[in-house]
C-alpha cells in the first residue's frame, strides 16, 4: 500500500517540452517506476488527457497493463483496444 493507506496521492511534476519536442522525466518518477536509460515509454492520448506509461511486455501480448491483471480482464481490454483501433481506422478513411 502506498503512503496514506489505500488512497493514492498523485505526484505532480511540471516539465517543459523542447523545440525538438523532447521532455525529460523527473527523477522522482524515473525512480518510482524504475525507468532506466534505454527503457521505452509511450504517450497515450485519452479522454482525460495525455497518459505516459512504461512499455512492458507481459502475458497481455504487449499491452500496457499491470502484471496482476486477470486473463479475463486482459481479453476485455484487448477487445476494447481492438475496437478503438478499428474505429480510428474507419474515421481516418472517412476523413481522407
Amino acid at each position: 500500500m502506498g503512503v496514506g493507506g489505500p488512497f493514492r496521492c498523485p505526484l505532480w511534476v511540471r516539465l517543459s517540452v523542447t523545440e525538438k519536442g523532447q521532455a525529460a522525466i523527473a527523477h522522482e518518477l524515473r525512480k518510482k517506476y524504475e525507468l532506466n536509460p534505454g527503457d521505452k515509454v509511450v504517450w497515450m492520448d485519452t479522454d482525460e488527457g495525455i497518459v505516459e506509461k512504461k512499455c512492458t511486455r507481459t502475458g497481455g501480448r504487449g499491452m500496457l497493463i499491470p502484471d496482476d491483471t486477470s486473463d479475463a480482464k486482459r481479453e476485455e481490454i484487448a477487445e476494447e483496444l481492438g475496437q478503438r483501433v478499428r474505429d480510428r481506422r474507419d474515421r481516418n478513411y472517412e476523413e481522407a
